[in-house]
């Protein structure tokens, strides 16, 4: 049995400028962070001729374009098995639609638990364009590449997204101690929304490609929000990373209507009263977690939960994608 693991993420910095139709124009940057929550996909040879699907359904076909799952059908004619008889199981740690990346981190599993079956070994690099392909290319999710990145590289990284569709990975330069503050005081709140990020996705893709300037204008600053945050914690504030990350949310929410709702601007408030410096809603927006840097972790806790909202605990993950066989 293969058992290939892949980490889900958090957005520290410039989120929405890895989409094609920002990027493609002006380049874009972020920092992403892999965390250890995973999304784990299992491939073995049943004694049986077929392909056997076990996620949220059942499936079993005999021919790959017969799959019904549109990321498993495109990643087993992608890797060329040929007449297939194997067996995919995937499970998660957090559910989809939660806004930590669950789609690219799938991808990503998938595609190295086939390579594996196929003794093909695959860089991280091909492994994130391979994802990339797939999900935008061939199956035209309105979706960024920041999520496939981070998911086969690991650790907490920069990413430039070039126009000619190539993509840069540096390692954030963080000392030790920053680190450990980061992971000691930034917290994660489930809010209890789950939601699709196509829709709020699809309005920035069309509204960038008509040259939409609010839209654009609102990416150019997010961008440079997204450098200074490097700035900040490659110099050892996180404070001022915090900072930055309230101005990042509230240009966040500006780009779409559908980013936040009136509870969800509740529990903010309530945060920022209780020992919050700033936060925001990872991912597209709409639901999910809500993520916070916190002066006072343990009154923000508290506030959270009498609030009503769940804690997820969460280090950082530093190998990526990667595989076990058994």
């Amino acid at each position: 049995m293969i058992i290939a693991r892949s980490p889900l993420r958090i957005s520290l910095g410039g989120g929405g400028t890895d989409l094609p139709s920002y990027y493609r124009d002006h380049g874009g940057f972020l920092i992403a962070a892999a965390i250890d929550k995973y999304v784990y996909v299992t491939v073995m040879r049943p004694f049986s001729p077929g392909i056997y699907l076990k996620y949220s359904e059942l499936e079993h076909v005999t021919r790959a374009d017969e799959v019904k799952h549109p990321i498993i059908r495109e990643a087993i004619q992608l890797v060329g098995l040929g007449s297939p008889q194997i067996e995919i199981t995937t499970l998660a740690d957090i559910p989809a639609g939660t806004g930590l990346g669950s789609s690219g981190s799938f991808t990503t599993a998938l595609l190295r638990a086939l390579s594996t079956h196929q003794r093909q070994l695959v860089h991280p690099q091909e492994l994130a364009e391979m994802a990339c392909y797939i999900e935008i290319d061939r199956l035209e999710e309105p979706i960024g590449k920041q999520d496939q990145y981070i998911a086969a590289y690991g650790g907490i990284t920069c990413f430039s997204f070039n126009p000619d569709d190539t993509v840069k990975a540096e390692p954030l330069r963080l000392d030790r101690d920053t680190l450990h503050d980061l992971e000691d005081n930034l917290l994660l709140f489930f809010t209890g929304f789950s939601r699709s990020a196509g829709s709020i996705l699809k309005d920035q893709k069309t509204r960038s490609q008509k040259n939409d300037q609010e839209m654009l204008n609102n990416l150019h600053y997010v961008k440079e929000l997204g450098l200074r945050s490097r700035e900040a914690l490659e110099g050892s504030d996180p404070v001022l990373f915090g900072e930055i990350m309230h101005e990042h949310w509230e240009h966040k929410k500006k780009r779409s209507g559908g980013m936040s709702n009136p509870q969800i601007d509740q529990w903010y408030a309530l945060a920022m009263d209780h020992g919050a410096v700033g936060g925001k809603l990872v991912g597209a927006g709409g639901g999910g977690f809500l993520m916070f840097y916190a002066r006072n972790r343990e009154t923000l806790k508290r506030a959270m939960i009498e609030a009503g909202l769940e804690e997820v605990r969460f280090r950082f993950d530093f190998e990526g994608t990667t595989t076990t066989i058994t």
